[in-house]
């Protein structure tokens, strides 16, 4: 007789089924990986990913290239992997740059989706009681390795603990192709 073989009984899991949300130990459930993300800044440009949770917006700086050729950086791959396999809960403590936003203070995310000649720009604004550095509002534009996050974005704008935050995803206003 085989074990396991009873109709009745549940399968084993085996890892082939849909992986269930992170969460982490305080019953925090990731919504949404924002990926792929800079912010131009006069001199260098920052590397970002963002992380949506039932709780708050987690953003994690991932690096910084400079213009100059002499202090070129690998664009962030090595830590946005680091990203990738954290924990939601050790997120905030990869950087001392990261910050995070609790949900109810967020007012907008709106994605403007790019071109052939023009990156997608992820543009989001919260009540910066918190203090953070950027002053309640952020503008992003995609990398180059990044993939189109329509289908993210506009999921997040059907995400009940979002209810009061303004979701949008624009088509460019022109396009030549």
């Amino acid at each position: 007789m085989m074990v396991g073989t009873d109709p009745d009984s549940e399968p084993e899991p085996n890892g082939d089924s849909d992986p269930e949300p992170e969460t982490d130990g305080r019953g925090e459930t990731e919504l949404a990986r924002l990926t792929q993300w800079l912010r131009q800044r006069p001199n260098s440009i920052e590397l970002w990913e963002l992380v949506v949770t039932d709780e708050r917006l987690v953003w994690c700086f991932v690096g910084e290239s400079y213009r100059s050729m002499l202090l070129r950086a690998d664009m962030g791959h090595r830590d946005r992997a680091l990203v990738d396999d954290s924990r939601l809960e050790e997120l905030l403590g990869l950087d001392e740059a990261n910050f995070a936003v609790p949900l109810e203070r967020l007012e907008s995310i709106r994605l403007t989706e790019g071109t052939r000649f023009r990156r997608a720009r992820l543009e989001i604004e919260w009540d910066d009681r918190a203090g953070t550095r950027y002053d309640g509002s952020m503008t992003l534009v995609s990398t180059s390795d990044a993939d189109p996050q329509r289908d993210r974005v506009a999921a997040l704008g059907d995400e009940p603990r979002l209810e009061g935050v303004a979701v949008g995803v624009e088509s460019p206003r022109w396009s030549l192709f």
